[in-house]
């Protein structure tokens, strides 16, 4: 029988928004639980060599003395390490990594019951725990979106966020010659960590063109001014690029994947100003592997299943104390909104105190004010511009978990003239394989946003997934599920 924990703060996600959360609870004097579903917190900004792990002449070895080239790997690592020491030295404040929220119980009178299982996300044995909280705190951060090609399911096309997590967590190397692309400045980190890593990058490729880069960020530059250190980030990579002559074009994707058994080359194409593909400007790459992104999407399931209002944007609607509409469900960091780590860590602080009952401080606010101007910026000057449908033809698979096309998708549309996402989905298939939509999902919706004007009845619908990872049937019938406070202890 699963034990159910009654607790006062319970923050899932142990990134920056969750780690800054969790100290502002208890600094304002509750106890606090933080969830972590990897083996260590930190999230995928400081994601770092496993534990007991360190780095010799550049690879990795189990010496278990510190990785003391880990804060070249990371912007803000002493910040993390301090973060970090200090929950971990907290004895109110218990950290559970390997916790997997599978499911959470809506109700009436208070914040759902969170359903956890700890341990080996494919392990067997994994311990099932309850929890009830007085306030939630939802810090799940967000899914890489990656706009699909033909060829982009061929071995060595990768996100450019599994590329990094490889680099940072494992110090391998996706590929010895590998072309970034996509858009956003998520692509020069990664650029970054490639070549740390000994891999050759063959160039950069931003879908944004001069236009879309320069009204987002050249328009009234005097409000970047509190976010000036980002400039310095940005001089650092410009001068690793110039170092290596690594070319980065804009204005530019890749829009097809070349190889038998794995990637041996791309095809890369100048765009309009609404990212079409312009006919006779297609280029060659060879290369072993490509690493694309094209954004991110917050990962809102929890959220979606908690009864949190979501706005049209995918993100999580929050008031200025970072509530939900749910009572006693706060949320922060991308959830809300991709915005970075520093919008992420004052939004985390400003929902950790007022889910302890404390007043944000004034400083957080400013630092998010400061940083949601920023991350609109990223938006205008990164955003996906509606263009990209004209380089995924009707071959190209959308759906890699069920093999649908986008053509399937276009001709069930069609001939169906379904206006309904669900029915569509269960009609193709699309979306309903192991990842459940988290790689497809958005892709899937504008494509078929297209076909059938005005749009779907029912967007956002992908997000929705009630029991929100892979779990066995064995774990579900051996835990005992409650929604109602007459049966807790």
């Amino acid at each position: 029988m699963t034990e159910v924990l009654v607790t006062e703060v319970l923050v899932v996600g142990g990134g920056p928004a969750g780690m800054a959360a969790a100290l502002a609870a208890r600094r304002h004097g509750a106890r606090v639980v933080l969830l972590e579903a990897g083996d260590d917190i930190g999230g995928q900004y400081w994601r770092h060599l496993p534990n007991g792990r360190a780095e010799s002449n550049g690879r990795a070895d189990t010496s278990g003395h510190a990785d003391t080239s880990e804060r070249l790997w990371h912007h803000g690592w002493d910040r993390f390490t301090a973060m970090r020491d200090e929950l971990l030295g907290d004895e109110d404040c218990e950290v559970v990594t390997g916790a997997h929220v599978w499911s959470v119980d809506r109700r009436d009178d208070a914040p759902p019951l969170v359903h956890v299982f700890v341990g080996e996300p494919d392990g067997q044995g994994r311990e099932s725990r309850t929890f009830d909280p007085a306030a939630l705190v939802l810090a799940t951060g967000a899914y890489e979106r990656t706009l699909p090609f033909p060829g982009w399911d061929l071995p060595g096309v990768f996100t450019a966020g599994a590329a990094q997590a490889l680099a940072k967590g494992e110090r391998v190397a996706v590929g010895r010659r590998v072309l970034v692309a996509g858009a956003g400045p998520f692509l020069l980190p990664v650029v970054s960590s490639l070549l740390r890593i000994g891999a050759e990058v063959a160039g950069v490729v931003e879908a944004a063109g001069p236009a879309q880069l320069v009204g987002g960020w050249a328009t009234r530059p005097w409000q970047l001014l509190a976010a000036r250190h980002k400039a310095g980030e940005l001089a650092g990579y410009a001068r690793q690029l110039a170092a290596h002559r690594i070319p980065y074009r804009t204005g530019a994707a890749v829009v097809a994947a070349h190889g038998v058994d794995r990637v041996e080359a791309v095809t890369v194409t100048r765009l309009t100003r609404d990212w079409t593909p312009i006919p006779g400007t297609e280029r060659r790459i060879e290369v072993d592997a490509v690493c694309v992104s094209h954004g991110f999407v917050p990962r809102t399931e929890l959220a979606t299943a908690a009864g949190c209002a979501v706005g049209a944007d995918g993100a999580v609607t929050v008031d200025e104390r970072q509530r939900s509409s749910v009572p006693g469900v706060l949320t922060a960091g991308e959830l809300t909104g991709i915005g970075g780590v520093d919008l992420a860590l004052a939004e985390g602080e400003i929902a950790g105190t007022v889910a302890a009952g404390g007043v944000p401080a004034p400083g957080a606010v400013r630092e998010r004010v400061v940083f949601r101007r920023f991350a609109a910026r990223l938006a205008a000057a990164h955003g996906i511009r509606p263009g990209w449908r004209d380089w995924v033809d009707d071959d190209t698979v959308v759906c890699r978990c069920e093999d649908v096309t986008a053509g399937a998708l276009r001709r069930t549309a069609e001939l169906t003239g379904s206006r309904g996402l669900r029915s569509l989905k269960l009609t193709t298939r699309a979306g309903l394989g192991l990842c459940q939509g988290r790689t497809c999902g958005r892709t899937v919706e504008d494509l078929l946003t297209c076909v059938n004007e005005p749009g779907l009845l029912d967007p956002g619908r992908t997000a929705h997934r009630p029991i929100a990872i892979p779990v066995r049937l064995g774990e579900l019938a051996s835990s005992t599920r409650t929604s109602n406070r007459e049966d807790l202890p």
